[in-house]
């Protein structure tokens, strides 16, 4: 993958897109955890600046729904949504209902070419809504 872009294959980098793809939505301080534990240590800068370098490639994508740190994602070129738990901060994808991407047609693009429409959806995630419930 990393070849594919023209990324020089380096330590860092796999363990960073391997900690993304085993814990989709996962938040930077997650992701730093996970490559620590996989080569020792490494600087949180260098876990950013990998982080900047796969998503400007096209192997990450940022997510950052309103009132959460940035998320990242290894699920990426094809226009899904979100859901996101009001309660716990919990996220899954959501593929489009209908249609092609992007997903939405706006109803005035105001001269723009629209490559891509972001939801998010929000609500009670099954365990929080059990808890609020009970």
């Amino acid at each position: 993958m990393l070849r594919g872009v023209a990324l020089r294959v380096t330590r860092p980098r796999v363990a960073v897109l391997s900690a993304v793809h085993d814990h989709p939505h996962a938040d930077t301080d997650s992701i730093l955890g996970v490559v620590r534990a996989d080569l020792g240590g490494v600087s949180h800068q260098a876990v950013y600046d990998v982080l900047r370098a796969l998503t400007a490639a096209g192997l990450l994508r940022r997510i950052e729904p309103p009132g959460s740190v940035a998320r990242y994602e290894a699920r990426v070129g094809d226009n899904h949504h979100h859901v996101v738990c009001r309660s716990c901060g919990a996220i899954a994808d959501v593929d489009c209902a209908v249609g092609t991407a992007p997903c939405l047609t706006a109803s005035d693009d105001h001269g723009f070419v629209i490559d891509e429409a972001e939801v998010i959806y929000w609500g009670l995630c099954p365990g929080c809504s059990i808890a609020i419930s009970s």
